[in-house]
């Protein structure tokens, strides 16, 4: 009886594993499948691919973990195929500098974070750091994959101390471009800068779960809309119309930060002479109670006239941003008179503490702008703390030892003056312009102090009150007694400011100030 041998399959040829490989590639690409994709769109938002397509410098992006795979069994995970996890992962360059990125991609499961997922975002994440890189993470997520429990709480817990290490070292950006819920906020939150678009929300704790318990109805928009994150909460820095926008605004923010704290922020070539500009002789109003938008200041002394501001919807009263003087990159601190006099509350302090923070830790100038009549008084301002709130400001330009110019341009009275970067602040360079006030307070308010017997025994009280604070005012109200005191170190005609801190910020180029050697400081938290 003949035996029969079986037939040997036979080996696949490199032709055949390429095809097949081609096939998977593209399958993986195609994220959650045409129909997902097309939903996505629908709802105005680009996928995980698409965004990064934008984002990086064209034909730069190098895909890592393209086909990881969680390893979940439970809950009907077992062979369940989830391309590249759903984040896509890499490297790339934006204006032809490096960056290390995370999308997570809705279309796949949700964009739920698991093991896998967020350990590709992990590793991400140490690659910026080891090469230096800024990180950027682009959320769309519906949050923890609870299939996989404390595994992907684990995984988020992963993302968040690698947050904290890369704090300070390499610029991270956030991205929301859906929706970011419960755990997944902290990573964000950790982060140095977030861009939240009009179609996405952030918060911790939904809708539905606040009506069930403590019955308040609210919807998503209001909870955890751009709006209510900016300027309610500050959480956000930049609200963007829709993803695009989003990828404009990172791009350009990029464009003023160095890729680590070990290199100098980038400077653009500038050529232009830099002439006087004898609008600004006007701009601020001599009368001291009369309101003007210091913005109109900021982008005549800037480079093109450009300013980035950041959170301009949160504590309208101290503006913050970035600009370039001569191509070098600076940030910006002013109080803004248009909105509570520029007083400087609770949120304000907050708001320009964590920027100088930033500012100093990749050692960009900080440039401040004073018009300020005081710390806000209040019984809700000292219930919620301005005393600690305030004391951030203290600390942070006290520890800060980049470049810092100040500019005195109308009020500087009290502790507010002090917080606001003064010379014995720590300041490298103050200057002012003539309708500076350096003193303890407004003239008024010494004038009843100083002078309440005088004013009391008048026979004219309200005529000898105002002889008695234009007196005052003469003696005090004033940029020469502080220049006297060498507390400004000029008084500049406003049209020379432009020309007088490009001077300043080239002199202190190669700023070098050692402090006592310690752990770190303790900030008033």
């Amino acid at each position: 009886m003949a035996t029969t041998v079986p037939v040997k399959p036979a080996t696949k040829t490199m032709e055949e594993r390429v095809t097949a490989l081609r096939e998977k590639r593209t399958t993986v690409e195609k994220g959650g499948g045409e129909k997902r994709i097309e939903k996505q769109h629908e709802q105005g938002k680009l996928t995980s691919r698409e965004r990064v397509d934008k984002l990086v410098d064209p034909k730069s992006f190098q895909e890592i973990g393209k086909f990881a795979q969680h390893r979940a069994t439970r809950f009907g995970m077992e062979g369940k195929d989830l391309p590249a996890d759903g984040v896509v992962t890499g490297c790339a360059h934006i204006d032809g500098r490096l960056v290390h990125l995370a999308s997570q991609d809705f279309t796949v499961a949700g964009g739920a974070a698991g093991e896998v997922h967020s350990d590709k975002c992990v590793e991400m994440m140490k690659m910026s750091l080891k090469t230096g890189s800024p990180f950027i993470f682009i959320n769309d997520s519906g949050g923890a994959r609870i299939q996989e429990g404390i595994d992907a709480l684990g995984g988020y817990a992963r993302v968040f101390f690698n947050n904290v290490m890369l704090s300070g070292t390499v610029p991270q950006i956030s991205l929301i471009c859906g929706p970011c819920a419960g755990g997944a906020v902290y990573s964000p939150a950790l982060t140095d800068f977030i861009i939240q678009t009009k179609q996405a929300q952030l918060f911790i704790t939904g809708p539905s779960v606040i009506k069930q318990v403590t019955g308040e109805v609210v919807s998503a928009e209001d909870l955890g809309g751009p709006v209510a994150q900016m300027n309610h909460s500050g959480v956000v820095h930049f609200v963007a119309e829709n993803d695009e926008d989003a990828i404009y605004i990172c791009r350009r923010l990029l464009s003023f930060l160095p890729s680590n704290n070990l290199e100098d922020p980038p400077r653009l070539d500038y050529e232009f002479p830099m002439e006087d500009d004898p609008s600004l002789n006007g701009i601020v109003p001599v009368e001291h109670k009369q309101a003007y938008d210091v913005r109109e200041v900021l982008t005549r002394v800037l480079d093109h006239n450009d300013f980035m501001e950041v959170q301009p919807g949160y504590a309208p009263n101290i503006v913050i941003g970035f600009g370039r003087i001569q191509g070098r990159a600076i940030g910006i601190v002013a109080n803004q008179p248009n909105v509570l006099a520029g007083a400087l509350d609770i949120n304000a302090s907050d708001k320009a503490a964590r920027f100088i923070r930033f500012l100093n830790a990749f050692n960009i100038p900080i440039v401040t702008f004073v018009d300020v009549p005081g710390f806000l008084p209040g019984v809700q301002q000292e219930y919620g703390g301005i005393i600690r709130h305030g004391a951030k400001m203290l600390f942070a330009y006290s520890a800060a030892t980049a470049p810092k110019v100040t500019v005195i341009l109308r009020k500087a009275y009290g502790g507010a003056y002090i917080a606001m970067c003064s010379k014995d602040l720590g300041a490298d360079r103050v200057l002012a312009w003539p309708t500076a006030e350096v003193a303890v307070m407004g003239a008024e308010g010494a004038a009843e102090i100083v002078f309440r017997k005088e004013i009391d025994g008048a026979e004219d009280k309200k005529a000898k009150r105002q002889e008695l604070i234009d007196l005052y005012r003469d003696a005090f109200a004033n940029p020469y007694v502080a220049a006297g005191r060498r507390l400004v170190d000029d008084v500049i005609e406003p049209s020379q400011t432009r020309r007088a801190l490009a001077d300043a910020l080239s002199a202190l180029e190669t700023k070098r100030e050692l402090r006592p050697s310690k752990k770190h400081g303790l900030i008033p938290l």
